[in-house]
């Protein structure tokens, strides 16, 4: 007979993981209470589970508000699974060229659970750069990462992602009407590269473009983050795109994209 996957869980992990997952929402931080009623467990047992995960570096709690937060370590996993994926390994040097050949942040990125995952970083050395993302996971309707797996994305695909998320207005400049977003995701497939122009946060332009696998489909993206005031039009086009593009080209290959049928 078929032992069920129910009949070898430990209910103590269960519990840990749930945890960990509730402090990966979209919530910063959150109280002993809040956690006991959105998991609906006892005050007394919850505490146990943060006080051993706080211990082991999992979970940090901020001394002035009591609340919890996810430690460094939880991080620490996150990257060591994704450094054995191999993207992170392979990516790594080239955005760090790119970084030094621009002088502007440059964020590796991912797809997971219809959001944006950012990955990895190489940080630009100018006072006035964009604060690293790294850990954090964003919408794809408003970001240059987002935006390339979205235009590249199989239909179906792509048609899941969108409706997992919200046409939300962070800025004046997002786009929150469908029917002119999908125009953009053809542009962004005809020229290869995605921007973000100040969508997510004002003062602040990204482009991005696509890594292929073997197989030809999107799987992780690059951009390129920085002010307004070194991220003009002109800069993107004659700087800024043809880098990333060539970057990403680079990266496909790396991971046996033959190139074939991308712009």
């Amino acid at each position: 007979m078929k032992e069920t996957k129910e009949k070898y869980a430990i209910q103590a992990v269960d519990h840990a993981l749930d945890v960990l997952e509730q402090l990966a929402g979209s919530k910063a931080e959150l109280g002993l209470s809040e956690l006991s009623r959105e998991l609906d467990l006892h005050k007394n047992n919850i505490f146990r589970i943060l006080a051993t995960l706080k211990a082991r570096g999992y979970v940090e709690q901020n001394k002035n508000t009591d609340s919890y937060r996810l430690g460094v370590r939880a991080l620490e996993l996150g990257k060591a699974f994704l450094s054995h994926t191999g993207l992170i390994r392979v990516a790594s040097d080239e955005i760090e060229r790119l970084c030094s050949s621009v002088n502007e942040t440059v964020y590796l990125g991912i797809m997971r659970e219809a959001q944006v995952f950012y990955i990895e970083d190489a940080e630009s050395s100018q006072p006035l750069r964009v604060a690293s993302r790294v850990g954090t996971r964003m919408s794809p309707l408003c970001t240059a990462i987002g935006k390339v797996f979205l235009a590249f994305y199989d239909g179906p695909t792509r048609e899941q992602v969108i409706e997992a998320n919200d046409f939300t207005s962070y800025t004046p400049n997002t786009l929150v009407d469908p029917a002119a977003f999908e125009a953009q995701l053809e542009r962004i497939r005809k020229l290869g590269y995605a921007i973000d122009d100040e969508e997510k946060d004002l003062g602040v332009k990204c482009v991005a473009a696509p890594i292929f696998n073997y197989e030809g489909q999107v799987v992780g993206g690059v951009s390129i983050s920085g002010p307004v005031t070194r991220m003009d039009q002109e800069a993107i086009e004659s700087t800024f795109a043809p880098q990333v593009k060539q970057t990403c080209a680079t990266i496909s290959r790396l991971i046996g994209h033959t190139g074939e049928g991308t712009p």
